[in-house]
């Protein structure tokens, strides 16, 4: 499409579209959605109980949480005590020699811990691992 100048000189219109702000919002939102995927993840609360030797682990892992409620999940979902085992089984492929470890409150019973620690064994899961917190500061120091 031509168009006249005031000068009388004649132009044609631009008829490209400029896709580099659409990129650039496109960036930024991958970003968000990188940075908020990983906390979404862990959105059962549990106060965890702190340790000297506590460390954090970024791999993807077979995680059993135990909530104040004694309510049990593995990952985000959650499971009634008698389906532990094959769940966890289900989440691991069939390999009872993978670690799996178990988020417990610090106020949960341990007669609860002890229970979910024999339904892993008992499905045969030797390797079971609780998750704590280092402490961030030695205590009386």
């Amino acid at each position: 499409m031509a168009m006249t100048t005031p000068r009388g000189t004649v132009e044609t219109s631009m008829s490209e579209i400029n896709i580099t702000p659409l990129v650039d919002v496109v960036l930024v939102l991958l970003i968000i959605f990188m940075i908020t995927a990983p906390v979404l993840q862990s959105a059962i609360e549990v106060n965890l109980p702190q340790t000297k030797s506590g460390k954090a682990s970024t791999e993807q892992l077979v995680v059993v949480t135990i909530t104040k409620k004694q309510t049990i999940y593995v990952g985000n979902d959650m499971v009634k005590f008698d389906q532990l085992g094959d769940v966890v089984k289900q989440r691991t492929y069939g390999l009872t020699s993978q670690p799996v470890y178990i988020r417990a409150d610090d106020s949960v019973p341990y007669g609860t811990l002890a229970t979910v620690l024999d339904g892993l064994k008992s499905a045969g899961f030797s390797d079971a691992q609780l998750v704590t917190t280092p402490f961030n500061k030695l205590p009386g120091k």
